[in-house]
């Protein structure tokens, strides 16, 4: 069964390869590298926003959320996958037309409000972007040795060295190539996966209940996952990176509307299966892995299905996170060559790799991360409304942060105590962290505004 996992990792992952170098014969130039400007469709750029979100996580995160929160907090978590491609879906033309040769979020950021706000735009994405990256190598590192005998540190190398080729090669045009075919494979490889397991899912008890906790405490973790997950996605450069290669502003509201919708299917059907197995009485292990745990009722070979599901579903976030690290960089370093471009990829990918190497969780840190993205999320979006001022969204950003820790700072009394409930100990993320940075920092903004609009007047 080992040579027939390694071949199917190999057969996948030259699939990717090949797909990615092809495309690197329309690549013409720096901003074509980083942006494909003007170029998609829009089905290229909704397969593209699905196979670029799901990542590795979907295989863990949804189905516990599933099997021990229950269906409200998981339709919480669906929508909080999918809001995202609905503000680029919104907003994205709006965007688009405001800064018509952008690249990124950051230089919209400093077009409205100044390179002081660009700066904590830019830092805050690249810590988030290198936390998802980890994540998802660290991920099929974990998963190839669930469910394999290879070594999960080989296939964390071969990931990273392989989608770094053709990204580095052909820009954003390779990971577009390669997203299509990625999202077609993992939907099928999903359907697959689904269907074998719901066959051989022993039946649930006539007495078994949903899983599920107390209603209120499940529409809090919903709030949380919606708030945090669309926060940190729209931080997320490689997403932006669309907003500027879709063909037109119809090709983007279609795709994104594409995108968005078939990630709720995806997140909802994935975490079904945790709540399946959580019904059907199934030991889901310790830590808990719903998904695998079901794996263990179907037949061997479907390991080596859900194996290439897997590095499918890793292949096509860390391609898209690497070309968006080094978009951002190329926007931040006026008169970065292609060349150079292409070599600062690889070298941010460099700690990234040894960071997955030692199989650590790094939640805690996307958790930080996300909080941070929190923060400064609504007064950058807010720049689209003529009357907000620097001063404003400057404001907004710090009351972000300080709202962030205010609440728990108020219920218990204690600084101390909130700046650590706010670093997420044990990776859980909470509401009140991320529900205090979203409402200062959109309140402050807002505020500000109104005052500055009537001394105006």
């Amino acid at each position: 069964m080992m040579m027939t996992h390694l071949a199917a990792i190999v057969a996948a992952l030259c699939l990717f390869g090949w797909l990615g170098l092809r495309a690197r014969k329309t690549a013409e130039g720096l901003d074509d590298y980083m942006t494909a400007r003007n170029s998609q469709g829009a089905t290229t750029i909704g397969l593209s926003f699905l196979a670029s979100g799901m990542g590795a996580w979907i295989l863990f995160a949804p189905p516990e959320v599933g099997a021990f929160v229950g269906p409200v907090a998981l339709a919480g978590y669906a929508l909080g996958a999918a809001l995202p491609f609905i503000v680029f879906a919104a907003l994205g033309p709006l965007i688009r037309k405001r800064l018509p040769q952008g690249r990124s979020i950051n230089e919209f950021a400093e077009q409205r409000f100044g390179k002081g706000l660009r700066r904590w735009v830019s830092l805050v994405s690249v810590l988030y972007m290198l936390c998802f990256l980890a994540a998802e190598l660290t991920a099929i590192g974990s998963i190839t040795a669930l469910l394999s005998d290879l070594n999960g540190d080989l296939v964390i190398i071969a990931v990273a060295v392989t989608t770094l080729i053709y990204t580095t090669w052909g820009g954003l045009r390779a990971s577009l190539a390669t997203d299509r075919w990625q999202a077609l494979l993992l939907m099928a490889l999903l359907a697959a996966v689904l269907f074998v397991d719901w066959k051989h899912l022993p039946s649930a008890a006539e007495s078994a209940d949903m899983p599920g906790i107390p209603f209120w405490s499940a529409v809090s973790v919903a709030l949380t996952l919606v708030l945090a997950v669309t926060a940190a996605n729209l931080f997320h450069q490689g997403y932006w990176q669309r907003v500027w290669a879709a063909r037109d502003s119809t090709s983007l509201w279609k795709g994104a509307i594409l995108g968005g919708g078939t990630t709720i299917v995806v997140v909802a059907v994935v975490g079904g299966l945790g709540m399946s197995a959580a019904m059907a009485g199934l030991d889901l292990g310790q830590p808990p892995i719903p998904f695998f745990a079901l794996l263990n009722e179907a037949p061997q070979w479907l390991g080596a299905v859900a194996l290439v599901l897997a590095v499918t579903l890793v292949a096509s976030s860390v391609d898209t996170l690497q070309n968006g690290i080094a978009s951002l960089a190329v926007a931040e370093k006026a008169g970065l060559t292609l060349a150079g471009a292409r070599w600062l990829t690889v070298a941010l990918m460099v700690p990234v790799v040894l960071v997955a190497l030692q199989g650590a969780s790094v939640l805690r840190l996307f958790l930080i991360a996300d909080l941070l993205c929190a923060t400064a999320i609504i007064p950058v979006l807010m720049g689209l409304w003529p009357r907000v001022s620097t001063t404003a969204a400057m404001a907004g950003v710090l009351a972000g942060l300080i709202g962030a820790i205010l609440p728990d700072w108020a219920m218990t009394g204690s600084l101390k105590e909130a700046l650590y409930i706010a670093s997420f100990p044990g990776g859980a993320p909470t509401l009140a962290p991320f529900a205090g940075a979203i409402l200062a920092s959109a309140g402050v903004t807002l505020l500000l505004t109104l005052i500055g609009s009537k001394r105006a007047s």
